[in-house]
């Protein structure tokens, strides 16, 4: 069985020291156990992701001489995503959230974390 692992920076700013071990430490294992890189850019929140920072990681990544075999972006699975939903939800296997924007805006205050959950 191939090792496959993923680095999946989010385009939303510059890459930082954190990121780049995080990049490193999955090159060096996977090249140590012949596997493969993914570079997954998590372009999921559309409103701050961009291009120039899409751009500046792969720059910097290649910079750092950390290539990777596969490359993908997130954003590009958003249709698979809603199919996905779409039969759970005829499975009744999910439900729509209730709560109104500022309620879910107050309970991400409330605990750790990015923000409020997703809402289908």
């Amino acid at each position: 069985m191939s090792i496959r692992l993923r680095f999946a920076p989010s385009p939303t700013g510059r890459i930082h020291v954190g990121n780049v071990r995080t990049a490193l430490m999955n090159w060096l294992f996977a090249l140590g156990q012949g596997g493969e890189v993914l570079l997954r850019i998590d372009d999921t929140d559309l409103a701050r992701s961009t291009k120039e920072y899409e751009d500046g990681i792969v720059s910097d990544l290649a910079w750092l001489g950390l290539p990777w075999n596969a490359r993908a972006n997130q954003s590009h699975r958003f249709a698979e995503y809603e199919a996905a939903a779409a039969k759970l939800k005829a499975a009744s296997l999910i439900y729509p959230c209730y709560e109104t924007e500022d309620e879910l805006d107050r309970e991400a205050q409330d605990r750790p974390g990015d923000g409020p959950p997703a809402r289908l």
